[in-house]
C-alpha cells in the first residue's frame, strides 16, 4: 500500500520542483554563483547540492520539510533547514528552537534557528516578510544553497490575488506569488512548490503522519488584513459564490502572470526607442505607445532612478503617466526614494532630488 493521498501529493510536488533544481545547477554555467557574495552552490564544487526549506512549524512549511526530507535523499540532494525568529511574541525564541528540534528529527541537516529584528517599513506584515526574506538570503549564501523551498499554498495564492485586487495596482499584482522567484543574482533562490496544493491537504499530511505543528496566532489576529481575508473575505466569497473561488483565484494569478510578463518583455524592447541620443525619454515617442507598455517603461525608468520598487504604486505611475498623456504644464511629480519626475522641453526627465 501506498502513502496515504495527501502525503503522496505533497512528496509528488517536491519531487517536481527537486528535479528542476537539478536541471538548473546542470544547465548553469561552470562557476556561475547564484549569490550576490560570490559563493557558488555546493553543487558547483562537486559536493551534492544543497536544498533548504523556510520552516515556521505550521502545518504547510512542516508538511514540505517532511517531503524535503523524504525525496532529497533518493535525488542525491543535501536537505537542511531554517527557522526565522521575528522576535514579535513571547516565547518565540523557544518556539524557533521546538521548530529545529523537529526537523532535526526529520534528519534535515543542516538546521538553523534566525532571529530578526523586524522594522516598521511599511507595516508590520511587510516588515516581517523583509525581514525574513533578509535573514533567509544570507543564510542561503552562508551556506551555498541552490535553493530555498517556502510553503505558499493555493489558498494562500488565492489570499494575495484579492490583496493584490484591492490595491488596485494593476495585472502584476493580480499574478500573485511566482513559482520561482529571487532577487538580483539569485533568481531562482526560491521554490514554492505546493502552489498547487491546498492548505488543507497539506495539514492532513501532517496528521497522517503523526507530525506536530504548531498555529501562529497572528494567522487567526483581526488586526492583520491577511487574516480578516482568510477567516471572513474568502468564506464570504464562496458562500456568494459557490466551490471553487480559491482554485479560481489561483488560475488567474498564472494567466495574468503570463500576461504581465509578456508586457513586461515588450516594455523592455521598447524603452530603447524611446530616448534619444542622450537616453532621455521623448514625450512623443512614449505617447505613441500602448499605455499598458508605456506606464511599464515610466515604472522602469523610476526604479533605475532609485525609486524603491515595493513602495512604487500604481497612483505614482499614473501621476507620472499625466504628464505624457494630460500635459497641462504641471510641476514635477514627487515619488518614493526622494526621486522626482517632471516634464522639461518635450523630455520626460527622471532623477533623485
Amino acid at each position: 500500500m501506498g502513502p496515504h493521498p495527501a502525503v503522496a501529493a505533497i512528496r509528488l510536488a517536491v519531487r517536481r520542483v527537486l528535479h528542476d533544481v537539478l536541471t538548473d545547477l546542470t544547465d548553469r554555467p561552470a562557476g556561475l554563483s547564484t549569490a550576490p557574495s560570490g559563493r557558488t552552490p555546493a553543487a558547483a564544487a562537486g559536493s551534492p547540492p544543497l536544498v533548504l526549506v523556510a520552516c515556521s512549524g505550521g502545518a504547510d512549511s512542516m508538511a514540505l520539510a517532511s517531503a524535503l526530507a523524504f525525496e532529497a535523499p533518493k535525488l542525491g540532494i543535501r536537505a537542511g533547514g531554517i527557522t526565522v525568529d521575528h522576535g514579535l511574541q513571547v516565547g518565540s525564541d523557544l518556539r524557533a528552537a521546538e521548530v529545529v528540534t523537529r526537523m532535526t528529527a526529520l534528519r534535515l541537516d543542516p538546521v538553523e534557528s534566525v532571529a530578526v529584528r523586524v522594522g516598521r517599513d511599511g507595516g508590520p506584515e511587510a516588515a516581517a516578510r523583509d525581514a525574513r526574506y533578509a535573514a533567509l538570503d544570507e543564510a542561503a549564501d552562508r551556506l551555498g544553497a541552490a535553493a530555498v523551498l517556502l510553503g505558499h499554498t493555493r489558498d494562500d495564492q488565492a489570499e494575495t490575488v484579492l490583496l493584490g485586487l484591492a490595491r488596485g495596482s494593476g495585472i502584476r499584482s493580480l499574478s500573485g506569488m511566482a513559482e520561482v522567484s529571487g532577487g538580483p543574482g539569485r533568481s531562482h533562490r526560491y521554490r514554492r512548490p505546493f502552489l498547487q496544493v491546498d492548505r488543507q491537504t497539506a495539514r492532513k499530511a501532517c496528521m497522517v503522519q503523526s507530525l506536530p505543528v504548531w498555529d501562529d496566532p497572528h494567522n487567526i489576529d483581526p488586526a492583520y488584513t491577511r487574516s480578516r481575508l482568510r477567516h471572513e473575505g474568502l468564506p464570504a466569497l464562496e458562500k456568494a459564490l459557490g466551490k471553487g473561488v480559491v482554485e479560481a483565484l489561483a488560475r488567474t494569478a498564472q494567466l495574468s502572470r503570463d500576461d504581465a510578463d509578456a508586457l513586461d518583455a515588450w516594455a523592455a524592447e521598447a524603452e530603447a526607442g524611446v530616448r534619444d541620443e542622450d537616453g532621455r525619454l521623448e514625450c512623443a515617442k512614449l505617447y505613441a505607445l500602448p499605455p499598458a507598455v508605456r506606464r511599464r517603461v515610466l515604472r522602469r525608468a523610476v526604479v533605475a532612478a532609485g525609486s524603491p520598487a515595493g513602495s512604487l504604486f500604481a497612483r505614482h505611475i499614473e501621476e507620472v503617466d499625466r504628464l505624457i498623456t494630460g500635459w497641462r504644464g504641471q510641476g514635477a511629480i514627487n515619488l518614493p526614494g526622494r526621486v522626482e519626475a517632471q516634464r522639461q522641453g518635450g523630455r520626460l526627465v527622471i532623477r533623485q532630488g
